[in-house]
């Protein structure tokens, strides 16, 4: 699993490693049972600091998104599958809601990723 971060954006580097993990759950490119790469070498390959991947780790164990064991790799856990059925629904529900007043695709996705950027400001 390939995590990402972007040293530009505002938000802090704990919260986009585990956002992208959320986003490799979210596309598929994640299920439970996965190991996620260790933490010391996220930080290495990244260039950031160890303990803010392991804030990142710890933000998706809180979420039960990963089970952390010390000294062990961290582990995916089945509650991810709910997450993903969760983030479906919600995009299902958005979707209806769009076409029920009437908004276009293009205006919808619009709305969409202005939301997003508003909440990750």
């Amino acid at each position: 699993m390939l995590i990402t971060v972007d040293p530009a954006s505002a938000q802090p580097l704990a919260d986009q490693v585990a956002g992208s993990v959320r986003a490799a759950l979210a596309n598929g490119m994640a299920a439970p049972g996965d190991r996620l790469p260790s933490a010391r070498n996220v930080a290495a390959t990244l260039g950031i600091n160890l303990h803010t991947v392991l804030r990142g780790y710890q933000q998706l164990r809180d979420e039960g998104l990963v089970e952390l064991r010390r000294g062990r790799a961290a582990v995916i856990t089945a509650t991810a599958d709910q997450f993903r059925l969760q983030l479906a629904a919600a995009a299902e529900e958005f979707a209806r809601t769009a076409m029920h007043v009437g908004a276009s695709d293009e205006e919808a996705l619009a709305a969409a990723r202005e939301a997003l950027l508003t909440l990750r400001d």
